[in-house]
């Protein structure tokens, strides 16, 4: 099965502590969602990674702002069972398809678009969503590309999530509401766990 299709809503997470990462990720599995973006934005991101890899394996975790190669080479020791990359340039590219692992290449426009499907790609990350363009972009994207599909990430919103998820392109999004850093520090998983549940409904609640 595609990655676009595990679940409507991957969480886009930035963990500044590796020991909120395992209750974290069991949260949002309880709640649903059981594909989880750990961005490598931070020091902790890899043994984030590593530790729900390890512990929670219901969990489908992945690593999120891969840049480089060397990127690609730190997620997958750290366990990475997915990639995505804000962008793409042609190294990179080639990193993300040697990798065995599913990727999703970020793009913006629909010449990145084209250039990537020409290579063969058809699953992709609409990067940054709202900014460049939103809803009515990937609209029309699908006339011309019907055969390439997006996980929208950037400014989604539960207010904005159902618009993006009812386009036959869109596949998923992602979300940082999901996890946001107050809720983190606290250690408020139950409040976590039901966000999770909430996304988890959004393509199909009206």
């Amino acid at each position: 099965m595609s990655l676009l299709d595990l679940a409507p809503v991957v969480p886009v997470v930035v963990i500044e502590d590796a020991g909120t990462a395992v209750p974290l990720a069991r949260a949002l599995v309880a709640g649903g969602l059981p594909v989880i973006e750990i961005t490598l934005r931070t020091p902790a991101a890899a043994d984030a990674i590593r530790r729900i890899a390890a512990e929670v394996p219901e969990a489908v975790v992945g690593a999120g702002t891969v840049r480089t190669p060397d990127d690609v080479t730190a997620a997958l020791g750290a366990g990475a069972g997915f990639l995505v990359s804000p962008g793409t340039t042609p190294s990179l590219l080639t990193a993300m398809v040697a990798a065995g692992v599913p990727y999703l290449p970020g793009v913006a426009t629909a010449t990145e678009a084209m250039t990537l499907a020409e290579q063969g790609v058809r699953e992709m990350k609409f990067f940054p969503a709202e900014a460049a363009g939103g809803v009515g972009y990937l609209k029309a994207l699908s006339g011309p590309l019907p055969d390439v599909r997006f996980c929208p990430t950037g400014g989604i919103t539960p207010a904005n999530a159902r618009s993006y998820l009812s386009l036959s392109n869109v596949g998923c999004v992602g979300g940082s509401w999901l996890t946001p850093a107050v809720l983190l520090a606290a250690g408020d998983y139950a409040r976590i766990e039901k966000l999770a549940a909430e996304a988890a409904c959004l393509r199909t609640s009206p």
